[in-house]
């Protein structure tokens, strides 16, 4: 069990689960967090995106905007710097989502008894299901995954629940199949679900209730009337907020500096013109990978790079690895979970990808 996991069972009371005035109260709560996200700005991004198409236009290195310009001629101090600022300011409203929703799944999960089955399997799809219509970026789902996972979720759970957000919205496939070839998206497609169904199982651990359970960072007890009730669960909602933005905050500055490094220091433009090779695609996995974008930039970079020339097995390795996960994601994971999951999240994520590139250079 991770260091993390490790620090949390330290003499905390188990969540009491038959209190439904505290779990109507969190309900709400989780409900009015994600309806004002959905309404007033996520779908309503990922809409007008989808039906940009092709004209939707990529400023940034990282981001579809950039609030500070950025060019070759500046000092590379100063490109990563703006790099970085840009990344912030562009994820700023996913990220607070993330946080204040992730507190809440958190705060809710905890009051119910059952969080997990005993099928590996089922508890995969249980988090897909619950991702698909988060619509946050690899970036942005973390926090919510370490809600999650601090709530008594399963490994897998969490992790499905990370690759579904990006990869399985139905706005994000639907861009895919309407900018790429039908065997493109469904290889897209088919590489998501095998890392969900495929990858997250295999990162089951035996997490029994009873420890998921003494593990949680909240405790909701019994209350007799609403206002205990709902002084309770905001007490324990400020708890799980706490929880998550310490570690969060931090490693996303990180990983905006991160990010901001690689994509500025390693020559993507070059692609055009590289000569396909096996090790080429595996270095485009490994980078792409790495980099935190936001939601749907996999998409529209990938169909961009298409577009420009860039060889097919190149496009496909991007379209695949970029955006299903990220440094940010590897560093929440690592510190929440373990820091063998969180490579090991990564490696599949390069892995499948780069077989996906590879196969498509293998059937030109």
């Amino acid at each position: 069990m991770s260091t993390q996991t490790s620090t949390l069972e330290m003499g905390l009371p188990i969540a009491k689960t038959s209190n439904w005035r505290n779990r109507s109260i969190a309900l709400t709560l989780a409900v009015v967090i994600a309806g004002i996200f959905w309404i007033d700005s996520r779908y309503p991004a990922l809409n007008k995106k989808y039906h940009q198409g092709p004209n939707v236009k990529v400023v940034g290195a990282l981001t579809f905007d950039a609030l500070y310009p950025v060019s070759p001629a500046m000092p590379g101090a100063t490109r990563v710097y703006r790099t970085t600022l840009n990344w912030l300011n562009a994820n700023k409203i996913g990220m607070t989502f993330g946080f204040f929703f992730g507190a809440a799944a958190l705060t809710l999960l905890a009051t119910f008894p059952v969080r997990r089955t005993k099928y590996p399997s089922a508890n995969a799809l249980l988090g897909a299901a619950a991702g698909m219509p988060l619509g946050v970026c690899a970036n942005c789902v973390a926090p919510i995954a370490r809600g999650l996972y601090a709530s008594g979720v399963t490994t897998e759970s969490t992790l499905a629940a990370m690759f579904s957000s990006p990869g399985l919205n139905v706005l994000v496939l639907a861009m895919t199949f309407a900018l790429f070839p039908l065997s493109v998206a469904l290889l897209k497609t088919a590489t998501v679900l095998l890392l969900i169904f495929g990858f997250a199982p295999l990162m089951a651990t035996k997490r029994n209730a009873a420890v998921a359970d003494a593990a949680c960072p909240v405790a909701l007890p019994e209350n007799d009337s609403w206002s205990q009730a709902v002084k309770s669960t905001l007490s324990s909602y400020a708890k799980s907020f706490w929880y998550i933005l310490k570690i969060g905050l931090p490693l996303m500055l990180l990983a905006a500096i991160l990010g901001a490094l690689a994509v500025e220091l390693l020559p993507l433009g070059a692609l055009a013109t590289a000569r396909v090779s096996f090790l080429g695609i595996a270095a485009v996995a490994v980078i792409s990978a790495f980099l935190p974008v936001p939601m749907a930039f996999d998409v529209i970079f990938a169909y961009i790079a298409m577009t420009r020339g860039v060889p097919l097995p190149y496009v496909v390795t991007i379209l695949c690895t970029l955006g299903i996960y990220s440094v940010y994601s590897a560093l929440v994971v690592g510190e929440t979970i373990s820091w063998r999951v969180a490579t090991a999240a990564y490696a599949a994520v390069a892995v499948v990808g780069a077989a996906a590139g590879a196969l498509t250079q293998l059937l030109r």
